[in-house]
């Protein structure tokens, strides 16, 4: 049985897709254009500098990301030729591999964030008071409830 939406759910639903593709698409413009770095590459050093030690396991590097196993690795290959990340072999798994954020990483995260939160505030959020962004978080956390308890 196919659910039936209402006008205002359906309407709710192709705004949150155009805005995504709207604002994901000029903050991709921004950090390629003023830092040469795409945002999905952005998104992995982020990851990466916020978790414990620096390193993630390839598997929930891929998870948080939301890239396949195959997507994450070219891009932790084109990181790596970059110098901006490197691989380290897991110590209680053989098979295992982490990859931990270089200096170097740090450093072109630290210098692209500004462009990125900028363009946070241009675009999206930074158009909404405080009383506005508490109901769109949790509006959007009404919706992630039964796909992803982590976020």
């Amino acid at each position: 049985m196919v659910a039936l939406l209402s006008d205002a759910q359906m309407l709710a639903w192709r705004r949150y897709l155009r805005v995504h593709a709207v604002v994901t698409r000029r903050l991709e413009g921004e950090l390629l254009a003023e830092h040469g770095l795409p945002l999905a590459s952005y998104d992995v050093l982020v990851q990466l500098v916020e978790s414990p030690q620096r390193k993630l396991r390839m598997s929930e590097l891929a998870e948080q990301v939301l890239l396949s196993r195959s997507g994450l690795t070219r891009m932790v290959d084109r990181l790596e030729r970059e110098g901006l990340v490197r691989r380290e072999a897991c110590a209680d798994d053989a098979r295992g591999q982490f990859t931990v954020i270089t200096e170097a990483g740090v450093e072109r995260l630290r210098a692209a964030s500004p462009t990125h939160l900028r363009g946070i505030a241009e675009h999206a959020v930074g158009r909404l008071d405080e009383d506005e962004a508490l109901a769109l978080a949790g509006l959007l956390g009404q919706m992630l409830d039964d796909i992803s308890p982590t976020s």
